[in-house]
């Protein structure tokens, strides 16, 4: 069965590069896009992601926002905040808004390795001010 992934980034050169990179992978099926966190909520009920990748920084609803409303919609579904905000303090909000995923744009070359266990449930996060994956 795919895994459904729904991308949510206000930069749509961001969310082609994304499609681009997760098409590469036969068994991942990017289900949809979004330009900002109200069209991910909206997108997310309809198109029942597994995955979302999601940025912070939108218009609208921002990525924190919109984190626990897709979460509350779709429970099983898991959130990978995708973003350029390296900090501990946002690090905490995306877990305490729900987010199972946390990883820099500057560290995108994790993204299949983050899409990978977000796909078995497992918590990525990823971060300079975080100690480094093995």
């Amino acid at each position: 069965m795919a895994l459904r992934i729904l991308i949510v980034d206000d930069e749509k050169a961001v969310r082609s590069a994304l499609g681009r990179l997760l098409a590469t992978r036969k068994e991942w099926q990017v289900v949809g896009e979004a330009a900002d966190g109200a069209e991910a909520i909206g997108l997310a009920q309809k198109l029942q992601p597994d995955i979302v990748i999601m940025d912070i920084t939108m218009p609208e609803v921002n990525g924190l926002e919109a984190t626990p409303q897709i979460k509350k919609a779709l429970p099983a579904a898991e959130v990978l905040i995708f973003t350029q905000h390296d900090s501990t303090q946002m690090i905490q909000q995306a877990r305490n808004a729900g987010a199972s995923g946390y990883l820099l744009k500057s560290q995108a070359h994790w993204l299949v390795t983050a899409v990978e266990a977000m796909g078995q449930h497992k918590p990525f996060f990823q971060g300079k001010n975080l100690p480094p994956r093995e």
